[in-house]
């Protein structure tokens, strides 16, 4: 256990990104309400999730993360969270399938409420108001009540995430993982694509080993693993009353565990040096992520592994990369060297979003495809120059067929942005970029573990 922690001592830290809510009182009802729900994740499963991320920083296995910019309540469903991961599913099936490489899941989902944002108030035809801080904090409608910080927001947020956990578990264990569906995963609308056909191939050639296997008496009765899989949550770590209301102490261990998700991240804007974001992830037991952007200084770096892991525990630091495309293969080298000489244990997983926003001509704010994937060839020439495991893919993405993304096999102009552009904050990926570059991540990934056996040989 972390020395001198306890799930409050983060009020002693300075905490930037958190709602100021107006009633303390009401803000204290509510986190005494969430304080005795039952957890939502579990820490024998957060266990389970650091040793396979213990894989990943050996080389052994690829980080798959992907989900919502930001979860709302309006859109909350089953199709909406089936879509979201059957999508995650091909794009695991296809990285498997190329680099003979397992895949740890792990969604943005059940919990990726909160967002951090670049000022407190925006103005809108000369009115301000408090800005949409995530819908478990106040609402996206641009009224002066709408914007008021509420806690029984967290109350229902809990419910959502507990709703969504009890539909993904039972995808995952409940026979929708099985390899035996891998055609039908497939979305309608994505019947055009060049992917999608190419994706159809690869299921095909899964189709055949399975029924190979079948006939050597290996199929999903003897071998469960063919019928299910391992999926896992999470999100910000932003929004700390209502991480601290969940946070409970193992009666296996006696390690204080998270259990609003299995993996928590600090953003960019909350991992600077004395934050009370770092103080409160230092203390938890589950696996963390850190954010890595163009300010992040080697040495800082360092300094804050030494604090979140200094037991050095492998599997306990994920390090997400967030350039944009043209700075990461001249800013990365620097931290992966530090990182390496220190002998710190991390998984390096590329974020190829948050680096490449812009404002389309039209007014809304996009991300080219063309720089994601600028971006993440960037990040396996670094890992590739300096010996190391290009890790894992951190990426903002839907299973809907929305238009917030340019560019793709389906083309998606900045003129068509305006068909289906839904997200509540930034934008998402959609089921057919996503199919796409999971295939040139699999090209990557392929190329890289040929390299290894190369030299190795």
């Amino acid at each position: 256990m972390a020395a001198n922690w306890a799930p409050d001592s983060w009020t002693t830290a300075e905490a930037r990104q958190l709602p100021d809510y107006p009633d303390a009182a009401a803000l204290t009802r509510a986190t005494d309400t969430l304080g005795t729900f039952p957890p939502l994740v579990f820490a024998g499963e957060a266990r389970n999730l650091t040793a396979e991320l213990a894989k990943v920083a050996e080389g052994e296995a690829f980080l798959l993360q992907g989900g919502d910019c930001a979860e709302s309540f309006a859109e909350h469903s089953a199709n909406n969270i089936r879509d979201t991961f059957r999508v995650i599913l091909q794009m695991a099936v296809v990285l498997t399938y190329a680099s003979k490489l397992p895949v740890v899941k792990l969604g943005r989902m059940a919990g990726q409420f909160a967002k951090p944002r670049s000022a407190p108030n925006e103005t809108i035809d000369g009115v301000e108001l408090p800005s949409y801080r995530g819908d478990n904090v106040n609402d996206i409608a641009f009224t002066a009540e709408s914007r008021i910080p509420d806690p029984q927001r967290m109350i229902r947020a809990y419910s959502q995430s507990a709703a969504t956990l009890n539909l993904l578990r039972a995808f995952a264990q409940g026979g929708y993982a099985n390899l035996h569906q891998v055609h039908r995963w497939t979305h309608d609308f994505m019947g055009r694509s060049p992917w999608s056909k190419k994706y159809a191939e690869t299921a095909d050639r899964i189709g055949e080993a399975l029924e190979f296997m079948a006939a050597c008496g290996i199929d999903p009765e003897t071998v469960p693993q063919l019928a299910q899989t391992h999926f896992y949550t999470s999100h910000e770590a932003l929004l700390l009353p209502f991480e601290q209301a969940l946070t409970r102490q193992d009666s296996l261990t006696g390690d204080w565990y998270d259990t609003s998700a299995h993996f928590l991240w600090i953003g960019d804007r909350t991992r600077f040096e004395g934050s009370a974001h770092v103080e409160f992830l230092r203390g938890i037991g589950n696996p963390i992520g850190v954010k890595c952007g163009p300010s992040l200084d080697p040495d800082a770096l360092l300094r804050m592994l030494d604090t979140l892991n200094p037991g050095r525990i492998p599997g306990r630091m994920t390090l997400i990369t967030r350039y944009g495309f043209d700075k990461i293969e001249s800013a990365l080298p620097r931290l992966v060297r530090a990182v390496t000489r220190e002998g710190h244990p991390v998984v390096w997983s590329c974020d190829p979003m948050h680096g490449n926003t812009v404002k389309a001509v039209t007014g809304y704010k996009t991300r080219p495809f063309d720089r994601i994937l600028a971006e993440v060839r960037g990040f396996f020439a670094v890992h590739r120059a300096e010996g190391t495991h290009a890790g894992g893919i951190h990426a903002e993405m839907t299973g809907q067929n929305v238009t917030e993304c340019t560019g793709g096999a389906i083309d998606v102009t900045e003129q068509s942005l305006a068909d289906r552009y839904h997200t509540h904050c930034d934008p998402r990926l959609n089921a057919g970029q996503s199919l796409e570059l999971a295939f040139l991540l699999a090209e990557m990934l392929n190329a890289e573990m040929a390299e290894r056996k190369k030299v190795a040989a």
